[in-house]
């Protein structure tokens, strides 16, 4: 019951020994830590985490007895700087329970809360929208049709073929703009055959001028997904970060990279998921403006004067038809598309 309790804590805790050497850790202290428990077991807490303080509030706990906390403050952990609120408990036999809580993991899920409600607000104004605009399409394109029939010159013609067309084309922009009309069809797939079909399609399209570098973790086991779904949001990814890097470089002269690794106790809107294939979509391109970052997958917002502003909109709908996520970090020469899908659809609050 214990080590059940331990494994699906959202804390990572570390136990140590007398000399601050690790006995043993749990799966989120792994997933923080950025290490399995096998590699981490006998080495001094000093070798992972080498922050001074973190050290004296160590020795103080075992000294004086007592328990002691340390809020908002920041850890260096493999290079990387993290705000956490940290406890260190004295145990029997001198040991050690240090328990650290990632500040930045409560501020992201509350960020993504927000990013939640937000595309579930704007997906139902735009599906509101959508059905309205499509309504009249169909009467303004039978009309054209009947109008087309009555007229004998063709120079007139051409004016309702005109109207035809743009009716078609708005009625295809508002199909996309509803997105997906069928049910998801779950399977268990691999996640490497989808980014292998993505590679071939993408291959096809620029004549293999486009270099995709692929930086896979093989262990990944099968996820739940809708294969063919699945291939839209990822293509639709991976050619927005094509078309980012058109606006700056020669395509041959940008590079995509495609990343898959396995998170551990991952919270996606309120639900914690113990295991998460986060897969990494970058680019070398030019980034994203910090005025759109807030509203890009919104639908009809690009920071492109040809774009529709719908395939991240679409990507965003499907991936959380497969209740996943996908964040966005972005900088001059590195924009970050991070697409989160749960290993398994059982999750707990």
């Amino acid at each position: 019951m214990q080590s059940r309790i331990l494994d699906n804590l959202t804390t990572a805790v570390v136990i140590l020994g007398p000399q601050l050497q690790i006995l043993a850790i749990n799966p989120a202290a792994e997933s923080l830590l950025d290490s399995s428990e096998n590699r981490l077991v006998n080495q001094t807490i000093s070798a992972v985490i080498p922050q001074a303080f973190l050290l004296a509030d160590l020795h103080r706990a075992a000294t004086q007895n007592q328990q002691f906390t340390r809020r908002e403050t920041e850890l260096l952990i493999h290079g990387e700087t993290i705000s956490v609120d940290y406890t260190v408990s004295p145990m029997a036999s001198m040991e050690l329970l240090l328990e650290i809580i990632p500040r930045d993991r409560v501020q992201r899920i509350t960020r993504e809360g927000s990013l939640i409600t937000q595309q579930e607000t704007s997906r139902t104004l735009v599906r509101g929208l959508a059905h309205e605009v499509k309504n009249p399409l169909g009467g303004i394109r039978g009309a054209a049709q009947l109008l087309a029939r009555e007229l004998a010159e063709d120079r007139l013609r051409e004016y309702t073929d005109i109207i035809i067309q743009e009716a078609d084309r708005l009625r295809y922009l508002v199909d996309q703009m509803l997105g997906p009309c069928q049910p998801v069809k779950m399977t268990a797939l691999n996640i490497h055959e989808v980014l292998a079909r993505v590679i071939a399609l993408v291959d096809a399209e620029t004549g293999g001028t486009l270099t995709i570098r692929q930086d896979y973790d093989p262990s990944i086991p099968l996820i739940p997904g809708d294969f063919q779904r699945l291939q839209q949001a990822i293509v639709n990814l991976v050619r927005n970060a094509m078309q980012a890097i058109d606006q700056i470089m020669a395509r041959s002269a940008g590079l995509i990279t495609l990343r898959t690794r396995i998170v551990r106790q991952f919270t996606i809107g309120k639900q914690v998921h113990r295991l998460v294939c986060q897969l990494s979509i970058m680019d070398n391109g030019p980034g994203i403006a910090a005025d759109l970052m807030d509203s890009i997958f919104y639908p009809m917002i690009s920071g492109r004067p040809d774009g529709t502003g719908l395939g991240l909109s679409i990507a965003q709908s499907i991936i959380a038809l497969h209740q996943g996520l996908i964040e966005c970090s972005s900088q001059p020469g590195a924009t970050v598309f991070d697409v989160f899908l749960p290993l398994s659809h059982n999750t707990t609050e």
